[in-house]
């Protein structure tokens, strides 16, 4: 079954939404350099690559069933955070903006009574569960240490073990 007209116009914005994510993430990561937080940057570079990966699964699947990808431009993104309590504020509030644009799309396959839609959206409606979750502990625990020099720098070793195949576990 070929995917319907609306449905190939909001995978196409979910493919510029998670390039747009890709680059947000790229952006905080190199604040984060600068920050001489490696972790964080890390972290944030980790968080580049799953996005990216999510672009081109939209990408793909857009093509699998006989629609065509059209990019659109990206935003430049923040490059300047008041902290590092900011810029994983500004993560959550963006993964929790990202979670409705999901949720969105589902709605819009259970109108057009694309099954297969739901189910692949389905898995990313469970990844974004995680996503959020792993922001939110990152923001609680920033907010717990609160200016504490020893616990950013422990955060930020922890956040700098994270590898892809652990993925969001290492938060």
């Amino acid at each position: 079954m070929k995917l319907s007209v609306r449905l190939q116009e909001s995978f196409n914005e979910q493919i510029n939404a998670e390039l747009a994510s890709a680059y947000l993430y790229l952006s905080m990561s190199a604040y984060f350099e600068d920050e001489n937080l490696p972790g964080f940057a890390h972290w944030m570079k980790m968080q580049n690559e799953e996005e990216t990966a999510h672009a081109m699964r939209f990408f793909d699947y857009v093509h699998d069933r006989g629609g065509r990808a059209t990019l659109q431009a990206i935003a430049e993104p923040p490059s300047d955070f008041r902290s590092p309590l900011d810029a994983m504020e500004r993560t959550l509030e963006h993964e929790r903006k990202v979670t409705a644009l999901i949720n969105r799309m589902y709605q819009l396959a259970i109108e057009e009574t694309d099954y297969a839609a739901q189910v692949m959206l389905h898995e990313l409606i469970n990844e974004q569960v995680e996503e959020e979750k792993v922001a939110e502990e990152i923001v609680d625990h920033l907010r717990i240490i609160d200016g504490d020099g020893s616990g950013l720098l422990i955060l930020d070793a922890r956040l700098g073990a994270r590898t892809a195949e652990e993925g969001q576990e290492q938060a």
